[in-house]
């Protein structure tokens, strides 16, 4: 049994996150805000923190928790919201991370696990399905605040000992994740379709993404914490997927009678995104067991219920 801090463990992800280490037999403790998480999410064998990661109370709940392993998942998650006010973005990610990492180090905490995203971080390439190798050009504050925690976490490596995991996602669908705000498009058509209302598809649909499972992304986070290792690593399935195939299967698994409909293009939305996993596979054993049809008929179900 260890002893594991999770920050945002009240939101989509790491939720999931926190019912697999719960159910491992870990001891764990939750900080969340609840600006995006729900107490609805929250496992009641886990202790929980109402706290801001940028609060000087982060620092009592790391004294009175020791954790051993942090999962470092609380974040400003809007690139819109991060463009519109980047000092709010870079308050929380950047200096709301710097806080969780002066208190890893003061405490002595042994790893931590970053929530760190593919899509943002690698802007626009042509190398499709994208590696760890590819220059990273963030074109958002968001992106670029998620990069910047990456080098962070090498120097607090490198000076410190404190070992990291980066964690590089695709775009994660699943159970719990919000329809509102900056949701993915698999929440937001899979919600109004049941609901009767007719999804806007920006643009022509043609746009691509690489849609992970989130029960494979709990999967991948469990493994950079039980295994000895170090680095960043994509998590994705290497498959691009257009929006009109996603509005296609949600309007057969739902039975809805929305037609395919299209509004203007989202401004600055990449073309296309898909990321390689070969190199998480190789070292960590990870690889995903979620096809997009069965990942698709479980995040349904959820929503109907």
């Amino acid at each position: 049994m260890a002893k594991i801090l999770v920050t945002g463990g009240a939101g989509f992800i790491a939720s999931h996150v926190v019912d697999k280490l719960i159910e491992q037999g870990n001891k764990v403790a939750i900080v969340d805000n609840l600006s995006t998480g729900s107490k609805e999410n929250l496992n009641k064998k886990a202790k929980f923190y109402k706290a801001n990661i940028i609060d000087k109370k982060i620092s009592e709940i790391f004294s009175k928790e020791k954790p051993d392993a942090v999962f470092h998942y609380a974040a400003q998650i809007s690139v819109r919201d991060s463009v519109k006010d980047p000092i709010f973005d870079a308050e929380t990610n950047i200096l709301g991370t710097l806080n969780i990492l002066e208190n890893c180090k003061k405490f002595g905490v042994k790893k931590i696990i970053f929530s760190s995203s593919g899509g943002a971080i690698y802007g626009d390439t042509d190398i499709f399905p994208t590696n760890e190798e590819c220059k990273e050009v963030p074109l958002s504050p968001y992106a670029i605040a998620k990069f910047s925690v990456e080098k962070y976490l090498y120097y607090y490596h490198k000076f410190f000992g404190l070992n990291f995991v980066v964690l590089r996602f695709a775009n994660i669908y699943g159970p719990r994740q919000n329809s509102k705000g900056e949701a993915g498009v698999i929440a937001i058509f899979a919600e109004k379709m049941l609901a009767g209302v007719q999804p806007i598809i920006n643009g022509p649909g043609l746009q691509t993404r690489d849609f992970v499972f989130v029960k494979d992304v709990v999967n991948a986070s469990i493994l950079a914490l039980e295994k000895n290792e170090m680095g960043v690593f994509n998590v994705g399935t290497a498959k691009e997927t257009n929006v009109n195939t996603i509005f296609s299967k949600l309007e057969k698994l739902i039975g809805s009678n929305t037609k395919e409909t299209h509004g203007p293009a989202a401004s600055g939305e990449s073309e296309r995104s898909c990321l390689d996993f070969s190199k998480i596979k190789k070292v960590l054993g990870w690889e995903p067991q979620y096809d997009l049809d069965k990942g698709l008929s479980e995040t349904v179900n959820w929503f109907r219920a």
